[in-house]
């Protein structure tokens, strides 16, 4: 059903998160709502005290929807400011990989992606607290986050610059050893990663986690331990049951994960230094996520 009432909308917008397209989100923008009834705000990121800002802004604009403009990065960094609040989010797929717009359906076409904005329908979605960090997407410590690491020191970008990366880290292989303790267990591995999933898959396609929800109260703790070429192609090419001799998946609410050494850890794609002691919790049902809506 079309919107009747005029909407106040702020858009957080990442100016460096797409400088590698060709997309002038802030254009765009512009262009669509300029004969609609709608009131838009344009904020632009700087990358320095963000959070801060945002904030701010919302104060001052009372926004009944805001508008993540970029990356994986930049959705967390404005859903961690907007949880728990009445203010629904948005988001325009606006950086390289575009990992959260792709898992939520989220269009790649601007006016599409604009449209949504009005028409789609607002869910309730989980996140979780990895120690003191907010996650919407995936977080991890091992092998994929010194993969992030890797990739943000030498500014590549695309699936060959992953790909690079990936040869690199695999030849080390550096193994883990795990302490994985949930409500209901306690198990110890020797693992390359281990993902903390509140979706299916990564920012470039791999399907990490095939039966993931956005809306269930859970997260799923994904072991990797070993890393094979067979499960390497199940991941890029299409959702497969994996070897579970290979890769673990538990349903969780709560974890916590101690390792032997310190292992490198991310969030959503940002790099966070090394950790040994890991602690997680469902934040079911925080954020109010604009999405399509699903066919009856």
């Amino acid at each position: 059903m079309p919107l009747t009432e005029p909407l106040n909308l702020l858009f957080f917008i990442n100016p460096h998160a797409g400088e590698h397209t060709n997309q002038d989100w802030k254009e765009n923008i512009i262009n669509f709502f300029h004969a609609t009834n709608h009131r838009i705000s344009l904020c632009t990121l700087t990358g320095k005290d963000d959070d801060a800002l945002i904030r701010q802004k919302i104060k001052t604009e009372q926004p009944h929807r805001v508008i993540a403009v970029g990356g994986d990065g930049t959705i967390t960094l404005v859903a961690k400011t907007i949880m728990n609040s009445n203010i629904s989010m948005g988001i325009l797929p606006g950086g390289s990989a575009n990992g959260m717009a792709k898992e939520l359906e989220i269009p790649l076409e601007p006016e599409k992606a604009l449209n949504l904005l009005l028409e789609g329908e607002i869910l309730k979605t989980d996140l979780i607290k990895v120690n003191e960090e907010i996650c919407l997407h995936m977080s991890d410590i091992g092998l994929n986050a010194e993969l992030v690491k890797y990739f943000e020191e030498g500014n590549r970008r695309g699936k060959w610059g992953y790909a690079r990366v990936l040869l690199k880290v695999l030849w080390k292989k550096r193994m883990m050893y795990v302490t994985i303790e949930t409500k209901d267990a306690i198990i110890k591995r020797k693992a390359l990663v281990v993902i903390f999933a509140n979706a299916s898959k990564y920012g470039f396609g791999a399907v990490i986690n095939p039966e993931s929800s956005l809306h269930d109260g859970l997260f799923e703790v994904v072991i990797v331990r070993r890393l094979a070429v067979s499960e390497l192609l199940k991941m890029w090419l299409r959702p497969q049951p994996f070897n579970p001799k290979k890769i673990e998946i538990i349903k969780a609410r709560s974890v916590e994960i101690t390792t032997l050494h310190k292992a490198h850890f991310q969030v959503d794609g940002e790099y966070l230094g090394k950790i040994n002691v890991l602690k997680a919790v469902v934040l079911a049902g925080s954020l109010q996520l604009i999405l399509p809506k699903k066919e009856n």
